[in-house]
């Protein structure tokens, strides 16, 4: 099966981790791929990855910082000159911060909003013209488990995360007419080279990172990050044709616990 075959994707934060594993999905089912990411090294390794791993694959990169809102309409323009256009656009980049809030200063409540919401919205203004021509376009913003509940230690993050949602609605009911479905996909605890780097910098095993995330969820364990991406996937398809405006809790149960 091809899913997404023909369809021009845009996928932010494409270099490692969620995105990454988005990008191998979406090849897999037929898709053109366009990574921007600002990590340029890793992201050449992973464009390389999926030229290898799918050599028919239509693959593109740009390095850029997502919250650089000059590249998101020289990443529409890419799309353009590569491919004619763009049907799906994925908001995945974000930043963390791990100050509590009583304590987070100004400057990084801006630092995370340029970023996590700023940077969003610069991509989707850039890439809705061409979502809107295309007929049958989907934007599937990246949010969180945690933009529905609460946690200490990562409140800025949340905060972000939770007004994605809320874009996503209002892009929903902006872009109806125009025929683009919206809607977000919020992961829980997904284990990525991230979480790796972050526990061998601290002396930590895998393995023991591994066991960590017990209470975290129902099945009491850590998403691999293609768990995350099949359900991208399923919504930017046209499976997901009467979907828009909404949210998909993809975090092994920890919603409900």
């Amino acid at each position: 099966m091809a899913r997404l075959a023909e369809r021009r994707t845009l996928i932010t934060g494409g270099a490692a981790g969620i995105g990454a594993a988005i990008a191998r999905v979406f090849c897999q089912e037929g898709a053109a791929v366009l990574l921007v990411d600002r990590d340029a090294d890793a992201l050449a390794r992973t464009a390389a990855a999926l030229r290898e791993q799918h050599p028919r694959a239509r693959i593109e990169s740009m390095a850029a910082d997502v919250a650089d809102e000059e590249a998101a309409p020289g990443a529409a323009a890419l799309a353009r000159r590569a491919w004619g256009g763009l049907d799906v656009l994925v908001c995945n980049a974000a930043m963390r911060n791990y100050s509590p809030l009583s304590e987070a200063r100004p400057e990084e409540w801006r630092a995370m909003v340029d970023v996590n919401l700023v940077g969003t919205a610069n991509y989707c203004r850039a890439a809705l013209p061409a979502l809107r021509e295309s007929g049958k376009g989907s934007l599937v913003i990246v949010s969180s488990c945690y933009a529905v509940t609460g946690r200490a230690g990562m409140g800025i993050y949340d905060a972000t995360k939770a007004g994605l949602l809320a874009m996503t609605r209002t892009l929903a009911f902006e872009e109806a007419p125009h025929g683009v479905r919206v809607n977000a996909v919020c992961p829980g605890s997904t284990l990525t080279e991230f979480h790796v780097g972050r526990a061998r910098a601290r002396g930590k095993a895998v393995e023991q990172l591994k066991g960590e995330r017990s209470d975290t969820s129902l099945l009491g364990r850590w998403a691999a990050p293609e768990e995350i991406a099949w359900p991208v996937l399923w919504l930017a398809s046209d499976e997901a044709s009467f979907m828009t405006g909404t949210h998909v809790l993809v975090d092994g149960g920890l919603s409900a616990m």
